[in-house]
């Protein structure tokens, strides 16, 4: 879904921040039960080392949550599988900062 798309809307079901790396975060929603990532005019994934600042995309629209979601590169560490899940998903407070 392009950025100029979801400004259009009015309701998001759930917003979701992806942790990538240290202070850099990914954008996707998700409407309907359809996830999607959020991209720039240009094609490129809606990137951002502030997390209010993506936050504040939906200061005018209804959210039913936000979170924030990290999963591990690690599960081989902790006695996983690799890539078998070890995926934190945490509810974010203040949805409307901004």
């Amino acid at each position: 879904m392009l950025l100029k798309d979801l400004k259009k809307m009015t309701h998001v079901d759930k917003v979701k921040l992806h942790s990538l790396e240290s202070n850099l975060y990914q954008l996707s929603v998700v409407i309907d039960g359809k996830e999607e990532y959020i991209q720039t005019g240009k094609g490129r994934f809606l990137t951002s080392h502030n997390k209010l600042e993506l936050q504040t995309l939906f200061k005018d629209k209804t959210v039913g949550a936000m979170v924030l979601c990290h999963k591990s590169a690690y599960d081989e560490m902790v006695g996983q599988p690799v890539g078998t899940g070890n995926y934190l998903e945490v509810p974010l407070g203040n949805a409307h900062l901004g």
